[in-house]
């Protein structure tokens, strides 16, 4: 059978069983595998075999759980609301300003945690139904947050550059430092299209009434708030940077932040240890599953020989090393629609990155516009998760139809963010740069 016809069965395989809707990692490794065992035999396991040994011998994984582990406990304190509150004491005089301080609130919570679900889920409990009581349009406040709770996977600590790093062997440090400017970039891009959407439509969220504004003193003792916050972002990013502990040594300085903070709102318990824990260990199973999977989708692919003939196809596009980015970026967007974004990178990354590197593209500028469109995918219809993280919490009055018309204004903003970093990619490379 031609490498054509071969290539052609094995992803109409893998398309087939994703539609019929069964679990990524076991469609993923099992095609992988009946495919490995036609084409080279029983003794293709070993190379499966021994990729995952590898892999599971990499120091880097560690941060995986521990990430996660932070997350479900930063997940169940008051951090969020009492961010909310002081949010709300500041910027409720704007017009729009709820929306804003959730966009804040979100890239805070982003740089604590390193997952899309969490800020969805606290701002989707706590700000949603403020604002919906305060006359903000639910379209407009269910995108704000949508979009806002994306923004764990691009603002550093993320398990997805952990994974990108992994993957391609880049410095996770470098990556992490690449997304602290493009995080920011787009946080002001959707506050400003919420500034301007508010002032051109003042009935899509109104301005709170001056009692509700709080005084002057109320103002500044709600700024106590941001002080764990703070901490926790420090003991993570803050000893990166400044070089007292790795990427994933600094994982568990984020995990003893999320331990002070939960016992300073004295929330810290056996039973929020449990809960946490038990909850870990389901999303990190998940993602060693989908790791297993991958690496036989990797030895399945490779010993088809099917990889060059797909770079050759990518490298003949029309319009240079540019179309073959936008190409890219456009494949990562699709599949962001109905694929889980880790199982994405592992399928997609073996392929892109040695093609990105020979055209002379930098792999870290390559990996922010990668998690960006990873992000993208958290939001996006039919499968995103953010959707369905906030169908979870919202109240019953708001359909999955509102939700996904919400998404588009938004989605659309983080496609502008992207064309940013492809005319100025400083705004990725800047930084790693200069601290590396």
């Amino acid at each position: 059978m031609s490498i054509e016809a071969l290539t052609l069965l094995f992803f109409g395989s893998l398309l087939f069983f994703l539609v019929l809707g069964l679990p990524l990692a076991f469609v993923l490794g099992g095609v992988s595998v009946v495919f490995l065992y036609f084409t080279w035999g029983f003794d293709s396991f070993y190379l499966v075999a021994s990729q995952i040994w590898s892999t599971m011998g990499s120091f880097t994984l560690v941060a995986i759980p521990l990430f996660v582990f932070m997350a479900m406990i930063l997940e169940r304190t008051g951090v969020a609301r009492d961010l909310y509150r002081m949010m709300h004491l500041w910027f409720g005089g704007v017009r729009g300003g709820l929306a804003i301080g959730t966009l804040v609130i979100c890239a805070i919570f982003a740089a604590m945690v390193g997952i899309s679900g969490a800020a969805v889920v606290a701002m989707g409990t706590i700000a949603l139904p403020a604002m919906l009581e305060r006359g903000y349009d639910k379209k407009m406040v269910l995108g704000v947050i949508n979009t806002g709770g994306g923004w764990g996977v691009l603002i550093p600590p993320s398990i997805l550059m952990i994974l990108y790093a992994l993957i391609t062997g880049v410095s996770v440090g470098k990556m992490f430092a690449a997304g602290i400017l493009p995080g920011i970039m787009l946080m002001i891009l959707t506050s400003a299209y919420v500034l301007i959407r508010c002032y051109l439509q003042p009935h899509l969220a109104p301005d709170l009434p001056k009692e509700e504004r709080g005084t002057w003193s109320e103002k500044f003792a709600a700024l106590r708030s941001v002080v764990l916050p703070i901490m926790v972002v420090f003991m993570v990013l803050g000893s990166i940077i400044g070089g007292i502990t790795t990427p994933t040594e600094a994982a568990a300085m984020g995990v003893l932040g999320a331990l002070i903070s939960a016992a300073v709102y004295r929330a810290l318990n056996i039973e929020l240890i449990k809960d946490a824990s038990v909850r870990t260990f389901k999303l990190t199973g998940m993602i060693m599953w989908i790791l297993f999977a991958a690496h036989a989708f990797s030895a399945a692919y490779q010993s088809m020989g099917a990889q060059p003939m797909i770079e050759g196809m990518i490298q003949s596009i029309p319009g240079g090393p540019w179309a073959v980015i936008i190409f890219m970026m456009l494949i990562v967007f699709l599949l962001g629609m109905v694929l889980d974004p880790v199982g994405i990178m592992l399928i997609t990354l073996p392929v892109f990155t040695p093609i990105v590197s020979s055209m002379g593209f930098d792999p870290i500028w390559f990996g922010i516009l990668f998690v960006i469109n990873m992000e993208i995918g958290y939001m996006t219809p039919p499968f995103g998760f953010n959707l369905f993280y906030l169908k979870g919490v919202v109240p019953p009055g708001i359909t999955m139809g509102d939700i996904y018309r919400s998404v588009i204004p938004f989605v659309l903003i983080q496609i502008v963010g992207i064309g940013c970093l492809m005319v100025f990619p400083e705004i990725a490379t800047y930084l790693p740069d200069l601290l590396f």
